[in-house]
């Protein structure tokens, strides 16, 4: 239905790149236009425009949509034709915008993949990791699943509540440096007793001399993720997630104290009614999995209401440990105790050992460029946190029942659409 599409798209409309420019772009007298007319077919389109004009009510992208993949590619491959670094947030962030007008957020690699998160850290001054960034994408879709009898496709978790996600080794010079109109940026550029260069830009944590980010010489590894529309094509809502933590070093959030918290959440809007308590289930699982304690606000697209899925954007803080499992994530399943039933029996596949969760992850993310993403050990932890959150299911089942618990989605209208898109 026309409803559950984030755009209707018709002959009639002639997209222009000019609206999803950020003020900063270098190319401000370029008179030709990329993107095609109504008039053109809409496989002409930059696969970025693809992946907008499939976004749904129900999903980011469809299970077998194409242009995903192409899109992957092209954060890889495309020209870097102008870099500003992203206003807001405590680390650095830039925008990058391709040859193609398509751009995304570069997160650069800040710790090597063995490094663990300091014990003495708080979850709120953690590194964001670009490698986290692209094993969250993998995690949230699915991979093609490959041994030696048979071929197949084995979903992972199946939201595809992630935008596209891909790892680059970019040039500091010729890709940052020198196709930047950001003179804050450009002026943090200098030149390290190794003779590597390095910047550092400006942000609230770890941009200074000393947490600067240095190539070898002048190569460093990222993460590229696509972008969304622009606000102004199509709003967000930013709500503020009720299981957040304090962000205080001393101070706990009520959900930590109060043990009936749930019961207190789920008569308060949206809370009260529909799919979103379940979302945030879903969600409780995905950070679980990942290790990543900072969730403190999550994004719907306004046209949808309250009736669609939770996007799971910025991903960075995840899988900073993996000696240690943090139970307090997985706080709302314990204290509400429901789940999806699609999520449920995916989650009991990936604990197979023919379908088991690291090894899927694993063979998923040796498509990226920059593989190996994950360090051995949280792969492994990651069949370990599994195992967790299907006792604490079990633990609820048995307490309230299975039919209290478990939220069979496969027979209504909405969810059969969710389930079997």
């Amino acid at each position: 239905a026309d409803g559950d599409l984030l755009f209707n798209v018709n002959s009639d409309i002639r997209f222009n790149p000019r609206a999803a420019e950020q003020p900063e772009r270098p190319n401000e007298d370029h008179h030709e236009e990329f993107l095609p007319t109504g008039e053109t077919s809409i496989d002409s389109y930059p696969n970025w425009l693809k992946f907008h004009i499939g976004i749904n009510r129900y999903e980011l992208y469809s299970r077998h949509n194409p242009a995903i993949e192409a899109l992957l590619q092209d954060l890889v491959s495309q020209k870097i034709t102008s870099v500003a670094m992203k206003s807001g947030g405590t680390q650095l962030k830039l925008i990058m915008t391709f040859q193609n007008y398509g751009q995304a957020l570069f997160k650069p690699m800040k710790q090597t993949r063995e490094q663990e998160t300091p014990p003495d850290f708080f979850y709120f001054s953690d590194y964001e990791r670009h490698n986290a960034e692209i094993a969250a994408f993998h995690l949230d879709r699915q991979v093609e699943w490959i041994c030696i009898r048979r071929k197949g496709e084995i979903l992972i978790l199946d939201f595809r509540r992630v935008p596209p996600v891909a790892g680059r080794l970019v040039n500091m010079t010729r890709e940052i440096r020198d196709v930047t109109r950001d003179k804050k940026l450009w002026r943090t550029f200098f030149i390290s007793p190794a003779n590597n260069i390095c910047f550092y830009g400006e942000c609230s944590y770890y941009c200074s001399t000393e947490h600067a980010l240095c190539g070898k010489p002048d190569q460093i590894e990222g993460s590229l993720a696509a972008f969304l529309p622009d606000l102004s094509l199509a709003k967000r809502k930013t709500w503020r997630n009720p299981w957040r933590r304090s962000y205080h070093k001393r101070k706990k959030a009520e959900w930590e104290v109060d043990p009936d918290y749930c019961e207190e959440v789920k008569q308060t809007p949206p809370y009260d009614s529909g799919t979103r308590i379940l979302d945030i289930m879903d969600m409780t699982v995905f950070d679980f999995l990942m290790g990543n304690m900072d969730r403190h606000h999550y994004e719907t697209f306004e046209k949808f209401g309250n009736e669609t899925f939770i996007i799971h954007l910025d991903n960075g803080r995840g899988f900073g440990k993996y000696s240690h499992d943090e139970l307090s994530i997985l706080v709302p399943l314990n204290q509400c105790c429901r789940i999806r039933k699609s999520t449920y029996l995916r989650l009991q596949l990936l604990a197979k050992e023919e379908y088991k969760l690291s090894l899927l992850m694993k063979e998923s993310l040796l498509k990226d460029k920059i593989a190996p993403i994950l360090y051995q050990p949280h792969l492994e932890a990651m069949d370990r946190r599994l195992r967790i959150v299907l006792k604490a299911v079990s633990d609820c089942i048995e307490k309230d029942g299975y039919d209290n618990v478990v939220e069979n989605d496969f027979n209504t209208d909405v969810n059969t659409v969710t389930t079997e898109r």
